[in-house]
């Protein structure tokens, strides 16, 4: 995942997706508009700094908390490194939520609260 900053501690900042580990949701290629909250639902699409490799942005389902901690997950499990393998995150290691897919057009949209993008993820793209 590759990150842009949209301004110096901006509200939104800009990611693009590299893996598979988000299909059929994200697909390679696709950029997103990541809002900056500390407020998270279950089931939030979030960027976060990996764990492993702090320069590096993964994006991932919120699925749950164990405790004060997050636990991440890709929609894609046999393609994703996620809390399965590095474990709950903290809080503090999220950039943002997830909000808008703008790249490619054909698949632009809204990505919803707690569920699924809007467009493109049920349509089959």
């Amino acid at each position: 995942m590759r990150r842009r900053r949209v301004g110096r501690r901006a509200l939104l900042s800009r990611v693009v997706v590299v893996g598979e580990s988000m299909a059929p949701t994200l697909l390679p290629g696709d950029r997103l508009l990541v809002l900056r909250t500390s407020s998270l639902l279950d089931g939030d699409v979030v960027a976060v700094e990996d764990p492993e490799q702090p320069d590096r942005v993964l994006v991932k389902r919120l699925a749950g908390r164990d405790g004060d901690a997050l636990v991440l997950s890709g929609d894609n499990a046999a393609a994703s490194r996620d809390s399965r393998e590095f474990g709950p995150v903290p809080p503090a290691a999220v950039t943002g939520r997830a909000v808008y897919r703008y790249h490619p057009p054909e698949r632009a949209g809204r990505i919803r609260r707690g569920g699924q993008a809007a467009r493109g993820a049920r349509e089959g793209a």
